[in-house]
């Protein structure tokens, strides 16, 4: 259904439901933004869409997702451009917080020639708690295409945007302080309880102990701290590893006997993981960094970049 040309309220409420249903599909912000784009191309009969996103630190707004010419595959902008707050039909718009309809852009001194030039555009801001988020910009080859009906759809997508855009800031919180609290934990049972000394430790066993999923688990560690479960508790054995290989109280120890102790389940795993993590042998760890060696604990670690 276009609504260029189609009056009636049903047809005006079948748009908006549409757009509702779609964005509310969506679990990030860049999708919601290639989603309106998309959208208003093919339920308002539009041929080009562009959201902007303000940069308040560097005053400027940016192209985010666009639909049309400016879209030649993917998710991908052709020819990617900024506005300066105040330049430009959409700069303008941006600054005075007002959507505009602009019928004959020729006409209009502030019109700025993207990918290439269009007779009419259409203007109107995106508002996150009273705050401009960005803008919604659309243009087309006929001369006074856009119509206030036009308009008022536009600042209704806007409005169903920027609520989604605002739970999905508020989901985004709630996950990050609860990964946060869950973490915390994490760590304690770490570093006072030691737990990765357990050779049989598993994902779901350290999940349980934390009360929460063996996925849920995994998830946080890798979106905290970048690494994967097996290799954030082998930080753990490594560290103590590194440690003991230097200490009188594990002088009588074998190297292998030292990574068992520390948790690691065969010989293999540890020299792996060892390896992995520091670049080196176990043995040539604790041979170039014993005291009687020439060659400084410091110093060492600099040149292997443990």
């Amino acid at each position: 259904m276009k609504i260029n040309g189609i009056g009636g309220v049903l047809d005006e409420i079948r748009a908006i439901s549409y757009f509702s249903t779609s964005l509310n599909e969506k679990e990030s912000i860049e999708e919601v933004l290639w989603d309106v784009t998309n959208s208003v191309i093919h339920r308002l009969g539009f041929v080009d869409c562009v959201v902007y996103a303000f940069d308040k630190k560097r005053n400027v707004l940016v192209q985010k997702a666009a639909y049309g010419q400016k879209n030649p595959s993917g998710a991908v902008i052709y020819n990617q451009i900024e506005i300066p707050l105040g330049k430009g039909i959409v700069g303008h718009v941006a600054l005075n917080k007002k959507a505009e309809i602009i019928p004959n852009t020729l006409e209009d001194p502030r019109y700025i020639v993207d990918d290439e030039a269009r007779y009419s555009e259409l203007c109107v801001p995106i508002f996150i708690n009273d705050q401009l988020f960005g803008i919604i910009d659309s243009e087309h080859p006929e001369k006074s295409f856009f119509t206030e009906k036009h308009l008022h759809l536009l600042t209704i997508v806007a409005a169903l945007c920027s609520q989604k855009i605002k739970e999905l800031r508020a989901k985004n919180r709630k996950i990050l302080t609860t990964a946060s609290k869950y973490f915390k934990k994490l760590e304690t049972l770490m570093r006072t309880n030691k737990i990765y000394r357990n050779p049989n430790l598993s994902l779901l066993a350290t999940a349980n102990l934390l009360g929460i999923s063996a996925c849920y688990l995994s998830s946080m560690i890798n979106t905290t701290i970048k690494v994967s479960f097996i290799d954030y508790i082998n930080q753990y054995r490594i560290s103590e590893v590194k440690r003991n290989l230097l200490s009188s109280q594990y002088s009588h120890y074998t190297i292998v006997s030292v990574g068992l102790e520390a948790g690691f389940n065969s010989k293999s795993a540890f020299y792996t993981a060892f390896k992995k993590h520091t670049g080196i042998t176990p043995s040539f760890y604790k041979q170039h960094t014993a005291p009687s060696s020439k060659l400084s604990v410091q110093k060492f670690e600099e040149l292997v970049r443990l």
